[in-house]
């Protein structure tokens, strides 16, 4: 399957297109070639593009004032990515985000992608489901933190995201989870002990 024709099945997925429009829109996307640990967006600048990962895996953090980095979002192959307040007021961004691993994106600039939302009214409705899932995303997440536990935190990532818990790094994963990494290991081999 070539890149764009994976991005294509992706949005075709969410959104009815004819085949012409998502051959057009797909044709606004430049592929990047992304070493691991290479920023793609850091604080200070402003996030010019969104990304959307056919290949490896991305971590956006913050760090707070105590020196501590904050995971926000994981994106692996099939999900996209950037500094989303940043990208959309077009204000210098706050988070880094990085390539976990050597990893390929299809990349859009803002500019573009104002220009596809203006030319047809199809663009413009992916675009707001898009926000949609991720608001909704960004919410559960809230919430999640808010009234679990930390235990209940990663059991619901290990059923619903089994292949972030498998790919990313330990340190990462607890910084998602608000935990240490020596207490992410007792969870895991916690639940390692519960299953044998």
């Amino acid at each position: 399957m070539s890149d764009f024709s994976k991005l294509k099945e992706h949005i075709q997925k969410r959104h009815p297109f004819t085949d012409n429009e998502a051959d057009d829109f797909c044709e606004n996307f430049k592929l990047i070639r992304v070493k691991k640990r290479q920023f793609i967006v850091q604080p200070e600048f402003v996030a010019k593009n969104r990304f959307f990962v056919l290949e490896g895996s991305f971590r956006a953090y913050v760090i707070g004032d105590e020196g501590h980095e904050h995971t926000i979002q994981f994106a692996i192959e099939d999900w996209w990515i950037t500094d989303y307040n940043s990208y959309i007021f077009q204000h210098p961004a706050s988070m880094f985000v990085m390539a976990l691993e050597d990893s390929l994106v299809l990349q859009i600039s803002y500019e573009t992608e104002q220009e596809l939302k203006k030319r047809a009214h199809v663009y413009e409705t992916f675009f707001r489901i898009l926000a949609e899932h991720t608001a909704a995303h960004m919410a559960r997440r809230v919430i999640l933190n808010l009234t679990k536990t930390a235990e209940q935190r990663f059991e619901f990532i290990q059923e619903k995201y089994p292949a972030i818990v498998n790919r990313v790094p330990q340190y990462a994963l607890a910084s998602y989870l608000g935990i240490t990494t020596e207490y992410l290991s007792k969870l895991r081999n916690r639940r390692v002990s519960q299953k044998s």
